[in-house]
């Protein structure tokens, strides 16, 4: 698989790893059983995302996806952070080869899921974003449902629950 150097920079060197202390914000979204999991924490002052790091289990890509939105919103507004988009993130880091394009929806998620949190917490649940795959948001640490992608192996089962889920 061809990868920009770009993308191998920040899986080499990531950036922001780790867990903001005190986070005012966390995001998590992925499933084990798909291979992919992505955390972001997030410190905020006046509507800024002041610090932002992530832990993520996955492939390279996704390593070097959430590398590069925590590079991308550090220092923006909440409402200019949640505008970023999986295709932003993929032209940052010079292309994304397309088997690897959901591992960009992961990163966008969990820093929405990160700011979701936060404006949650903060009465402001008007202000909360669709995910760009909703699916994947975890909620008080339980997983929601499983990514249904063919590529990762899982399926989600007909009734959305994980544990009856099935693999291909």
């Amino acid at each position: 698989m061809n990868y920009s150097e770009k993308v191998l920079e920040h899986f080499m060197n990531p950036r922001n790893i780790g867990e903001v202390d005190n986070p005012d914000g966390i995001g998590q979204v992925g499933n084990v059983n798909c291979g992919d999991i992505m955390r972001m924490t997030i410190k905020v002052e006046d509507d800024t995302i002041r610090d932002i790091k992530f832990k993520t289990f996955g492939c390279g890509a996704a390593i070097a996806v959430s590398s590069m939105v925590t590079e991308m919103v550090k220092g923006k507004s909440l409402d200019e952070a949640v505008a970023i988009n999986r295709d932003d993130v993929a032209k940052a880091l010079g292309g994304l080869p397309p088997k690897k394009l959901h591992c960009s929806n992961l990163g966008t998620d969990a820093l929405k899921a990160a700011v979701n949190d936060y404006w949650r917490k903060t009465g402001r649940p008007e202000k909360v974003v669709k995910l760009e795959d909703e699916h994947l948001e975890q909620e008080d640490g339980e997983t929601s449902a499983c990514c249904s992608s063919n590529e990762r192996g899982c399926r989600q089962s007909e009734s959305g629950d994980p544990a009856k889920a099935t693999r291909s």
